[in-house]
Order: structure tokens, then sequence, then C-alpha cells
């Protein structure tokens, strides 16, 4: 099955592209002839040198940078490796999440989540949290306001660490899961969404060429 909702190019140099990828559509190739059509597919019949530095999971939306060609992919790909990418995300969530407690010696009224994430191999491709064998995952949080039922709460999500569903697994640990979300909400909060709540509205980085720092920004379509 194919996304009708075509990727919007909102940014192009000869160094690097910025994409609003749609929810619904994989940002590489999948496994078998039904899952070749996606995010680097569609880019590179406009730009045949874009390549993929980054990947957002199939039901989330939002910003990706690609770059032009293989000595621009690897400078970007060391800079998401050295943190030196801030990726923001918004997300609406189950029940009512309150702001963390002040004191808590995070600035902004931002919580933080660290808790270690390892696949699930019996399950795959879901991830897990373990203790003893995951990997350190931390993904900082705030929340931006609660609709007037209590049903969900709008937050803003910043991924230090960039683990596969890092976003999708916290949210769950935290009580709290993502709506809409097929592999981690139970199946009434899935049912309140039609697709993924979670949208990547915010990246920001340093030009791999000229070192301009660079900045967009997408309103989440929910």
């Amino acid at each position: 099955m194919t996304s009708a909702q075509e990727p919007a190019v909102i940014y192009a140099d000869d160094s690097l592209l910025v994409v609003d990828k749609p929810s619904g559509l994989l940002a590489v190739p999948g496994r078998g002839a039904d899952k070749q059509d996606c995010l680097a597919v569609r880019v590179q019949a406009c730009y045949p040198d874009a390549l993929i530095v980054h990947r957002l999971d199939m039901a989330t939306s939002g910003l990706m940078v690609m770059a032009r060609g293989p000595a621009m992919q690897r400078a970007l790909s060391k800079a998401f490796a050295a943190r030196e990418v801030t990726k923001r995300y918004i997300a609406l969530v189950a029940g009512r999440l309150e702001a963390p407690a002040e004191g808590c010696g995070v600035p902004e009224d931002w919580g933080t989540i660290d808790l270690p994430i390892i696949v699930d191999w019996p399950n795959r491709p879901l991830r897990i949290v373990d203790h003893t064998s995951g990997k350190p995952s931390l993904t900082r949080w705030r929340v931006l306001g609660h609709d007037d039922t209590g049903v969900s709460t709008r937050v803003e999500l910043e991924p230090v660490t960039g683990r596969s569903h890092q976003l999708r697994v916290h949210l769950r640990e935290l009580g709290h899961p993502i709506l809409g979300d097929a592999l981690y909400a139970p199946a009434d909060v899935q049912a309140l969404a039609g697709r993924l709540q979670l949208h990547a509205w915010s990246l920001r980085f340093m030009h791999p060429l000229t070192g301009e720092e660079m900045a967009f920004e997408c309103a989440a379509p929910f």
C-alpha cells in the first residue's frame, strides 16, 4: 500500500535537502515488492544524488534531512552520531500528563526519561526497556497543553539519543502512550486517532559545508 500524500521538499541546496515526510510512507525500502515505495525513492526521482542520513518510523511524519552525495552523507552522519543535530517532536499522548515537578534540575519545565532500550527479539520489530542489556536511551519532554476532557496531553519531545522507537517506548513506559500507536498503545488508545500522533516538527544543525546554523520548523498536522 502506498501513501497518497507526496513528501514536500522544504529546503534544497547543493549539499542537502530537508523534506517533510508524510505519515504512512517508509523512509527507505523495506523487504518485499510491496515495500519499495518510500521517501528515498520518491525524492531521488527529482534529486538522484539524494541519500538517507537518518530515519523516521513509517507512521511518524515530519522533517528529515537528506544528503546530496556520499561526502555530505558522511559529514551529516557524523553530526548525528556526535549529537550535534537537535530534533524535536510534537505528540498527543493518552491521559493527563502533568508537567515535571519543579526543582528536578532540568530547565524550562523539561523532564527526562532515562530508560535503556533493546530489541524484543521474539517480537521484532518491537523494542522493550531492559535495565541489564538495553542501550542507554534519553528523552527530554515537556507539556504543551491538555484537552478539556482529560483524554490527551500535547507534549514536545527531544530525543537526546536516537534509538529505534525510542519516543514511543518511553512514553508508554511513562504511562502515557502516544495516540494511534499500533505497536505500543492498548487498543482503546490506538482507536483515539487514525494515525500515530507523532510529528518531527523542528530540526537544527550546522551546515556541513558552510558551517551556517540551519533551523527548520514544520507544524504538526494534528
